[in-house]
């Protein structure tokens, strides 16, 4: 299983950089319809339809993208006090139990945005002429990718290895 590990952390490594990167162009781009948005409402007072439901779509994708980001860095908050204090082999449990939990959510919100997407498929987004379908595409991404970092960590801690943040602090440095 080591031996696995090594060989798919290079593309766990790259896909997560990918969306990292995706994230910060897709917050750039968003800014930048915004302010277009603000722009031509107050100075060219013609307000761009497309300007919003643009920005929404793409803010979707950042969250999720950098949300599946932070699962494979162990960035989020949590409430570690109890945790701190426990016996390592229960800080071990802990941590493959709540591990497990996130890979679940994580498969299960690509799931029912899958249901939602192919339910919503035949609607058309009014401004963007888009499936509606398309709204769920986000979910379905970042979900598949929470639940892949997740089980990275989840086989790292099983393992006993170090946790993918610090493989990625190493290479950065």
């Amino acid at each position: 299983m080591r031996h696995f590990m090594q060989a798919i952390r290079p593309g766990l490594t790259w896909l997560s950089r990918a969306a990292l990167y995706l994230s910060g162009i897709g917050l750039i781009v968003m800014t930048a319809i915004v302010g277009w948005q603000v722009f031509a409402r107050y100075v060219l007072n013609d307000t761009p339809s497309w300007a919003e439901p643009l920005a929404l779509q793409l803010m979707s994708w950042f969250i999720l993208f950098g949300a599946a980001v932070g699962v494979r860095e162990s960035v989020h908050l949590g409430l570690d006090y109890v945790r701190h204090y426990a016996p390592v082999p229960v800080q071990r449990a802990m941590d493959l139990v709540s591990l497990g939990l996130i890979i679940l959510f994580g498969a299960a919100m690509s799931f029912y945005a899958t249901l939602l997407s192919i339910g919503t498929w035949t609607a058309t987004i009014p401004v963007l002429g888009w499936p509606g379908g398309v709204d769920f595409f986000p979910m379905i991404g970042g979900g598949v990718l929470i639940s892949i970092f997740a089980a990275e960590r989840f086989l790292d801690v099983l393992l006993g290895e170090a946790v993918a943040a610090d493989v990625l602090v190493q290479e950065v440095a």
